[in-house]
């Protein structure tokens, strides 16, 4: 097996349950921001935030500039689309029919991955790939199969549908830099991503803004909720999901990405005051086994 240093794996780790986090707060947001401006919203203060460390890389003269067709695809596929169509997803579609549709990454990681960038699936990845699923649909089973009979498909499946092949091909361009992307400051590195996606996402608010569908209710919970997605989703995950997919490959770090369910599920018993259950802990011991096959040589 790839030893993974204990860094790599809390990079690997930290973005799933900070997005499981995410799932929750656009969830909550249904009704209060609609998707397409809490997405707008999320990059703009996490860019204002992000900007003392990584201006420079905005600058006249800077590697951005000749390489910016690179930086908008990937700012689109990141930040302008992936996060969008989450929240779009999550105000017609359940969370299990969501949750269902991401965790099938990895099969996705490999599709691209084969078919773009000529890396041949291994036996251990596609072994490695079901065994991951298998612990997602326990979860969304709560150990009952009979569950998933009744999952019934809506339009929001479809932008789930989207934003995971959206996000497979954003985890292959992270893993094949450019010509000497990889001694840029990750804060410069970010920026550029950032900067470029902010103006996909605003012009997505903007059309859904013109469109009549927009609208914002300002309060107190929209403020924390706002600085939730902006920071620890965003800069945090963003930036541990990068160093996690340098050391690793797409292809192990999207089976760290099928936690995420497994904490949105921890984190809804928590809220609701129901203790984890017996097929939380199977799931989890059932996507690791996923992770350790996958990263078998």
């Amino acid at each position: 097996m790839a030893r993974i240093a204990p860094l790599t794996l809390l990079w690997l780790i930290l973005p799933p349950l900070l997005w499981a986090g995410n799932a929750v707060a656009g969830r909550l947001a249904v009704g209060t921001v609609s998707p397409l401006l809490l997405n707008a919203l999320r990059w703009a203060i996490a860019a204002l935030i992000l900007l003392p460390l990584g201006w420079r890389i905005l600058q006249a003269g800077s590697p951005l500039w000749p390489r910016w067709r690179r930086f908008a695809v990937l700012g689109l596929l990141g930040m302008g689309s992936y996060n969008a169509l989450q929240y779009l997803a999550l105000t017609t579609s359940s969370p299990i029919n969501v949750t269902l549709i991401a965790a099938s990454m990895p099969v996705w990681m490999l599709a691209v991955g084969a078919l773009c960038y000529g890396e041949r699936a291994r036996h251990a990845q596609v072994l490695g790939a079901l065994l991951s699923l298998a612990g997602v649909l326990l979860v969304l089973s709560r150990g009952d199969w009979d569950t998933l009979r009744q999952v019934q498909l809506v339009p929001g499946d479809l932008y789930m549908l989207m934003a995971v092949i959206a996000w497979a091909f954003y985890s292959w361009m992270l893993a094949r830099p450019g010509p000497g992307e990889r001694d840029w400051p990750w804060a410069e590195f970010l920026m550029a991503q950032m900067a470029i996606g902010l103006l996909w996402a605003g012009g997505a608010a903007l059309g859904e803004w013109t469109a009549g569908a927009a609208h914002l209710s300002w309060n107190g919970w929209v403020l924390v909720l706002l600085a939730y997605v902006a920071i620890g989703p965003s800069l945090i995950a963003y930036r541990c999901w990068g160093l996690g997919v340098a050391a690793v490959g797409p292809t192990i770090a999207a089976f760290f990405g099928n936690l995420t369910p497994v904490f949105a599920a921890v984190m809804s018993a928590a809220l609701l005051g129901d203790p984890p259950r017996w097929f939380h802990a199977a799931a989890f011991m059932l996507i690791a086994a996923g992770i350790v096959v996958s990263s078998r040589r």
